[in-house]
């Protein structure tokens, strides 16, 4: 069986390096914090081409806590879309917010720019850009809107690291930046693990002492906060990895080339990329009219697929309250009816992606 996503295949590849690391980690017994934490963060900071990062648990966390060292809250809405993974809009209902959902791009499965303005009101207070399977959004019109209405652009960049839009990495195109170190990432730890990314220090100061119970020093809390860290084991494994990552990056695409040029873009839809963005291809996704029938056809042949993501946000049971209707948004609805993410990981072998074309090809 062709996985979707092999780990074990990359670890295999570093497994040398990963392991002196966590033993590393464990002699020094500096579990929480530590050189590993503060080297990381300088080193991902670099490579995110920012001033300041800062890590914590996971890549809801680094929402919720951007969303609340910027101040919003309740009152307030924060625009973004139905077509991502439920931790988008729950960082947004956590810190008190109100999700307002956007349609997409058909095209590129990303945030349709001209449809922001109609949903900015005098609460709007943030935009949440989503850069969806590995993909940046159109972030030079995005935060032209931002300008005009004095919003906030957070950048969603949990399925892009490494991403370049107009030449610039994700992660320094807005006013901050949202990672997730979930292990099937471009960039996983081995468990959870987030940070956030900025050029404003004071907001990653801020976002650090809320992350951990609001304290500058041990036991002087200046404000609560909450308990939200990443431990040295898995900032010691993503320091080895970082070193891979423009490697691995560009292996998927060239994976992704694979896939453009020779799959019968009659049998399946192609996804599209805006041509001033670099995608890193996180996740390869096409779309079919039939998906049960396709998903159905490729496992018989041992060809695992996934779905990113079936339900939007907005007919999800917990955002029922919201009382948008099926049919608001119509071009998401599409595209979560049809879409399939195909095999997609560094190590996919030449002989994989011929069996996966031409299996699909032959449908």
């Amino acid at each position: 069986m062709i996985p979707l996503v092999d780990l074990k295949a990359q670890y295999d590849s570093i497994q040398t390096e990963i392991d002196r690391v966590i033993h590393r980690v464990i002699n020094r017994t500096a579990f929480i914090g530590g050189e590993e934490v503060e080297q990381f963060e300088a080193e991902f900071a670099t490579y995110c081409e920012t001033k300041a990062c800062v890590g914590v648990g996971n890549g809801t966390d680094a929402l919720y806590l951007t969303l609340r060292a910027m101040g919003i809250g309740k009152g307030d809405e924060v625009i973004t879309v139905a077509h991502t993974f439920i931790a988008t809009a729950e960082a947004i209902s956590l810190v008190g917010a109100k999700p307002v959902f956007v349609d997409i791009l058909e095209s590129t499965m990303l945030i349709d720019p001209d449809t922001i303005e109609a949903a900015i009101t005098p609460n709007t207070r943030a935009i949440i850009a989503v850069h969806l399977y590995g993909q940046p959004c159109e972030m030079d019109r995005i935060s032209a809107i931002a300008h005009k209405y004095n919003l906030k652009v957070i950048e969603d960049a949990a399925q892009a690291h490494g991403a370049f839009y107009q030449g610039r990495r994700v992660g320094s195109l807005g006013d901050a930046a949202c990672f997730s170190f979930y292990p099937g990432k471009n960039l996983g730890a081995y468990g959870d693990g987030g940070a956030v990314v900025s050029q404003n220090e004071n907001l990653i100061d801020k976002i650090r002492m809320l992350a951990n119970h609001g304290r500058v020093e041990k036991y002087t809390h200046q404000i609560e906060g909450t308990n939200s860290r990443l431990d040295s084991l898995q900032a010691a494994v993503l320091r080895v990895k970082l070193k891979h990552l423009d490697n691995w990056n560009a292996r998927r695409s060239h994976h992704a080339d694979y896939y453009l040029t020779y799959l019968n873009s009659q049998v399946v839809t192609l996804p599209a990329v805006h041509p001033e963005t670099k995608s890193v291809w996180h996740l390869f996704v096409v779309r079919s009219l039939d998906r049960d029938q396709f998903q159905k056809q490729l496992k018989g042949k041992g060809i695992s697929t996934g779905i990113h993501y079936p339900i939007p946000l907005h007919l999800q049971p917990a955002y029922a309250h919201l009382g948008i209707p099926k049919g608001s948004l119509e071009i998401t609805e599409k595209v979560a009816s049809q879409i399939t993410s195909l095999p997609m990981y560094a190590e996919l072998t030449e002989q994989q992606l011929s069996f996966i074309v031409e299996t699909i090809n032959f449908l």
